[in-house]
């Protein structure tokens, strides 16, 4: 059976909202909810660099974001919105405080869609202060 790219879509962005939920609050349970039991994610700097797998290992990522922004991140625009059949790509800015001091971001997350769940999570980013 080959995936449907608009349930892909509507399961992908009901997880994005808890996604940004969670930024915003530091509160991940409603996102971590969303993810299958082999869950894996890619991150491109510090503990979590690389390729990382399980729900608790994800729980742990999550833990130390909202450590680094104990204040939350505003997302301040969703600039774009790409998806196929299996895969959904949500390009962002998002501002706050990161440890403290000001932090501006142009980030870009994949969420992997299977059945209901997603089983995959990637990011990029490029903080480079600008709007």
């Amino acid at each position: 059976m080959v995936p449907d790219s608009e349930h892909t879509l509507k399961i992908a962005q009901q997880a994005f909202v808890h996604f940004q939920h969670g930024l915003a609050t530091t509160q991940w349970q409603g996102f971590l909810d969303m993810l299958t039991e082999d869950f894996t994610f890619w991150f491109p700097i510090g503990k979590f660099q690389g390729w990382n797998q399980g729900q608790e290992r994800a729980k742990e990522f999550f833990q130390y974001v909202s450590a680094a922004f104990n204040q939350g991140i505003q997302l301040t625009s969703l600039d774009r919105i790409t998806s196929n059949q299996t895969t959904v790509v949500f390009e962002f800015k998002d501002e706050g405080l990161l440890l403290g001091q000001p932090y501006k971001n142009r980030v870009a997350v994949f969420f992997e869609v299977r059945g209901d769940k997603i089983c995959t999570y990637r990011e990029y980013f490029g903080s480079d202060g600008k709007s």
